[in-house]
């Protein structure tokens, strides 16, 4: 067929405005159409790929000269010869470029690499992470960042091995810290489902690490749970010559069990009803998911007659302040954990015996061993989840009634262990 049917760019300058042709054809398939743009000429290239006619733009004329057109064509061509459509070359150096182009922008932005595990880890937790507390989210991305991102973050998500992520989680084993390792590879194993499911990857590595890792040996939190040392705990409280708000909340820890941080040390004066005998915990500083946290209910605590007694002394002291537990320092925080298991330890209660979480597991041992006290109360006073969706509804009700009268008979029972008396045995099953 033949080509080079232009003379040359000379032709195609003297054309103008109102000549009667549509186009010039330069042969095999290149043709110039006049006027088609802002009264620029077009420069086409019509071809048949897979038994289809398609026309490919060149340019616009005289930005794209005739010798410029014609390379354009043969290149055309040559990708024809070797059975490729030129345009679908064109779009995927297009979205090539364009990726490129987005890759600098990321890396100007310090943004991960599009594909990267990073950035497929980063996709996984903004949607994750709106049902989650925020301390709970904060634990999340934070592993992910110290202990997963420096060494296989900008990795292809799709490139990563089960050995290379093992390698990951060995440096957590070296340090001693198995259980944070395992709960790495959940994570990293929750991350590549999300992109299986995005279609990003086919498996997922982490998989394949079960049984891979050393096995997380559970260490129980320390509490003394024989009632005649109970005694002596409650003894030595009552003989601390400290802080007072720290000798009290020594003792509402071991009459009320609840969660040493956000429920015990952050309580607030606007909580209380001392006339009835009743706290009631915002649902924020309960331990339950995102959704429960803003939308829950709160957690009703019946105070027995003792609890009572020591917080209207406790009033005289921080009455007049937002926090039961005012800081000492501080007057807009509350004291720290820290300060209570200190203070265990120096009435002679190493960290291997009590902490203050020891309470709760004290309490929770005790009351079924000793007092006989159905599960379900107990765990209602400890605000713990209850399995089923049934379950958690019929919990609603907070078995609040049965939790008063258990926790008065909790509140004498260790009345008596703190005079020494005889304490109740075990009974048996």
């Amino acid at each position: 067929m033949a080509r080079n049917l232009i003379s040359s760019d000379t032709t195609i300058r003297s054309i103008k405005p109102g000549d009667p042709r549509k186009r010039l054809n330069d042969g095999e398939g290149l043709h110039l159409l006049l006027f088609v743009k802002g009264g620029a000429h077009g420069w086409r290239m019509a071809y048949t790929y897979a038994g289809r006619r398609n026309v490919l733009s060149l340019g616009t004329y005289p930005d794209t000269t005739l010798s410029g057109a014609r390379k354009k064509a043969d290149e055309a061509r040559r990708l024809l010869a070797e059975g490729i459509d030129p345009s679908a070359a064109r779009k995927q150096a297009k979205t090539a470029n364009a990726q490129a182009l987005e890759e600098v922008r990321r890396a100007d932005e310090g943004l991960p690499p599009l594909g990267s595990f990073e950035e497929v880890a980063r996709s996984w937790f903004d949607v994750q992470h709106g049902d989650w507390a925020a301390t709970y989210a904060d634990k999340v991305i934070r592993r992910l960042e110290l202990y997963v991102f420096p060494y296989i973050g900008r990795r292809p998500v799709g490139e990563i091995t089960p050995p290379e992520l093992l390698a990951v989680l060995r440096r957590l084993e070296a340090r001693g810290v198995v259980e944070t390792a395992h709960r790495v590879r959940d994570t990293c194993s929750q991350v590549f489902r999300f992109a299986v499911a995005e279609g990003r990857v086919t498996s997922d590595p982490a998989r394949d690490l079960a049984g891979a890792l050393r096995t997380h040996q559970t260490k129980h939190i320390p509490a003394i749970t024989d009632p005649a040392r109970f005694g002596e705990l409650l003894r030595a409280i009552d003989g601390y010559r400290g802080i007072p708000a720290t000798r009290e909340g020594l003792k509402l820890a071991a009459l009320l069990f609840l969660r040493p941080g956000a429920e015990l040390r952050a309580a607030e004066w606007s909580e209380f009803d001392l006339d009835a005998a009743l706290w009631s915990v915002p649902a924020s500083r309960m331990k339950r998911r995102k959704h429960a946290k803003e939308n829950g209910p709160p957690h009703l605590v019946p105070l027995p007659r003792q609890a009572v007694e020591i917080l209207r002394e406790l009033h005289r002291l921080t009455g007049h302040q937002q926090f039961v537990f005012q800081g000492v320092r501080d007057r807009s925080k509350t004291i720290s954990e820290n300060t209570l298991n200190a203070a265990l330890s120096a009435l002679g209660f190493a960290p291997d015996e009590m902490r203050m979480h020891g309470f709760r597991a004290a309490a929770r041992t005790m009351l079924a061993e000793r007092l006989n006290f159905d599960d379900k109360v107990i765990e209602a006073q400890l605000a713990h989840a209850v399995p089923d969706a049934l379950g958690r509804a019929y919990n609603r009700t907070q078995f609040f009634e049965q939790r008063r009268a258990m926790l008065q008979a909790w509140a004498d029972y260790l009345d008596t262990l703190r005079t020494g008396a005889q304490v109740i045995p075990i009974r048996a099953a």
